[in-house]
């Protein structure tokens, strides 16, 4: 747009040169559009007099001093006179004479978008013959004929001349509407200043590119449009732009947080065209972008060293609670439980790494419900109020079997939105807290309370990073992290209002874990050494144990042995399937199944693995192994 404007003006020049009468364009600030060249030749006016932007005040009172209206007494009275009567923008006609002698017609049209343009038509020689006729209308009969075909000529000419101006002044009318429509429909602002720093055009768009500015920014100087700061900011691309060079660049507008993208491109008169846009989502995608490639650079540089870790860890953890069970010489129960702690402490390195390089690591264990809300209690109550009360009932069967679950993540995202409805109650008020089971498909938290309610904007933002309604004192971190906890989980978060405050509903996966003690294993795992002491583990917390080392062998194992109490199965494994293969055939049995593995969490087989089975990250041991299928066997 900005390359094809000068073109469009040349043209529209070029054209207004090409037609005999003198002809002049103001808007409705007064302010000169448009003069062509016979305008200016007549007048005899300078270049300064001719240029778009000065005022019809000045052209007049330079008209009134260079002697064009005679002798005038009061000139400042004369021009303000001439200048209250342009203001109606009324159609007018008018003749006079020059003070050289010669008679113009005046005539003026308002144009649709405020403003007007004037046609000057020299008619010295109508008006000689008109007298001419007069004076000699009996002896020069033939002489009147010829003059009045000659007059009948020139205005035929006069007509014509008078159409094409009307055509031409239609053009251009219809082309600044749709270029004006055009610029105001772009997302950016685009503008023009003057060599003075002045708004010569504006396509009005400012204030959505950089709001609190305003809209109507024709006459301002730059500076105030833009404010001190701002201006601070683009000024030396703008003194560059003035000394003819162009320039790209970006700055945030401290007011209001936005970042914005600037091109400021010099034209051929002293002026710049300014083009701004909004890049503010554009450089939050690109810097997450950024972020997001560094941690996936480090999770390839750490998951296969992690890996392979991973499994040493656990056959070192294996072979060093079988030597603990042994007879040892003294001295050397310290060495094994050293041993094991420097292993347990390599495996929580493992996990930091992980969670620094990729997703948080999902650790469910047998968890019983009814504790679990309990010690949610003890811990909640003491952070209320006296004036808000808290209300926790459990609707799941007093019998009900333990449930696979990531207590640590589960109450750190329930305490979280249980405060966050303290907050919203303020000094007195009531929490609720309901946990129920959903046919055998998910176990419901939820929360309600008696505070005003969610806001429109807080229920379409709640979940994004760094949203809050506390102002300075939130992070805008809660709910986006319980949000992240409860999909890791492959679970789902929802919000809502009730007729007296807000509500949220927190659902899980409901699956139960494996029985405590006594049943048959299905163990699946193709190292020879992890195998071994998995199978010592578990026969340690009381089970028997059938062993497979394909997903094919295991398969075929289960088919044979309808007793199997549980299947605990590596991911990844030899022959062509995979343990989630071998999930995905037990479902329909009732037989609870737990994946083990020491992929990264963000991995693409262990983020399947989440959404059909509880996972079970190497390495591990006794206590870990039982805190998940034995939770009794782990006190």
């Amino acid at each position: 747009m900005e390359q094809q404007t000068p073109n469009i003006n040349a043209l529209t020049t070029a054209g207004l040169n090409l037609i005999a009468q003198s002809l002049s364009i103001f808007d409705h600030n007064l302010r000169l559009v448009k003069i062509n060249r016979p305008m200016q030749q007549m007048f005899n006016l300078p270049d300064a007099m001719v240029q778009p932007g000065v005022s019809f005040e000045a052209v007049i009172r330079y008209l009134v001093e260079a002697g064009e209206y005679g002798p005038v007494d009061d000139i400042s009275d004369f021009v303000k006179t001439r200048v209250e009567r342009a203001r109606d923008f009324k159609p007018h006609y008018m003749e006079r004479t020059r003070a050289n002698g010669r008679t113009i017609s005046v005539e003026g049209a308002p144009l649709p978008q405020g403003g007007w343009v004037t046609v000057y038509t020299d008619i010295t020689r109508t008006k000689e013959h008109e007298v001419l006729l007069r004076a000699r209308s009996e002896e020069l009969s033939e002489q009147l004929l010829a003059h009045s075909e000659a007059l009948s000529a020139t205005n035929r000419k006069l007509e014509a001349t008078v159409n094409a101006l009307e055509e031409a002044k239609h053009q251009l009318t219809e082309i600044e509407a749709r270029t004006r429509l055009t610029t105001e429909m772009m997302p950016a602002h685009i503008a023009h200043v003057g060599s003075d720093g002045i708004y010569t055009y504006s396509n009005r768009r400012l204030s959505s590119v950089i709001p609190g500015r305003p809209s109507s920014i024709l006459g301002l100087h730059i500076s105030d449009a833009l404010g001190g700061s701002a201006f601070g900011r683009i000024k030396p691309y703008l003194d560059k732009a003035y000394c003819g060079t162009s320039s790209v660049f970006e700055f945030t507008d401290k007011p209001s947080s936005r970042r914005i993208r600037a091109a400021f491109t010099p034209d051929e008169k002293g002026g710049v065209y300014i083009l701004s846009m909004d890049v503010t989502e554009e450089t939050q995608a690109r810097v997450a972008l950024q972020h997001t490639r560094k941690r996936e650079l480090a999770a390839q540089m750490t998951s296969g060293l992690a890996h392979d870790f991973s499994n040493l860890l656990t056959i070192i953890l294996g072979m060093q609670s079988k030597l603990k069970r042994m007879p040892l010489p003294e001295g050397a129960a310290d060495l094994v439980d050293a041993t094991l702690a420097a292993a347990r402490r390599g495996g929580s390195l493992l996990g930091r790494i992980g969670d620094m390089t990729g997703h948080r690591t999902l650790r469910p264990v047998a968890c019983n419900v009814a504790e679990l809300l309990n010690d949610l209690n003890i811990l909640a109550s003491p952070a209320l109020p006296r004036g808000v009360s808290l209300n926790i009932q459990n609707r799941l069967d007093p019998g009900a079997p333990n449930i696979l679950l990531d207590v640590g993540m589960v109450q750190d995202s329930l305490l979280n939105v249980i405060l966050n409805a303290r907050d919203a109650c303020g000094a007195q008020g009531g929490i609720s807290l309901t946990a129920r089971n959903l046919d055998n498909t998910w176990i419901e938290f939820q929360i309600e309370d008696t505070g005003p309610g969610f806001s429109d904007d807080a229920l379409k933002q709640a979940l994004d990073p760094f949203f809050t309604t506390k102002g300075s004192e939130g992070s805008g971190l809660g709910m986006s992290m319980v949000y992240d906890m409860t999909k890791l989980a492959g679970g789902d978060l929802r919000f809502g209002n009730t007729g007296s405050g807000a509500i949220v509903t927190l659902r899980l996966p409901y699956r139960i874990a494996p029985d405590a003690v006594g049943g048959l294993v299905l163990l699946v795992e193709d190292s020879d050494d992890i195998r071994a002491n998995v199978r010592d583990m578990l026969i340690d917390l009381g089970h028997s144990v059938i062993e497979a080392t394909s997903a094919d062998e295991a398969i075929a194992l289960a088919a044979d042995l309808p007793d199997i109490s549980m299947v605990l199965s590596d991911i990844l494994i030899e022959g062509a399937g995979t343990g989630i293969d071998v999930v995905n055939r037990m479902r329909g049995t009732g037989v609870p199944c737990v994946l083990m593995t020491s992929l990264p969490p963000d991995h693409a087989l262990h983020q399947q693995a989440l959404s059909i089975a509880a996972v079970l990250r190497k390495p591990f041991d006794t206590a870990s192994l039982a805190a998940l299928i034995a939770p009794k066997a782990a006190e």
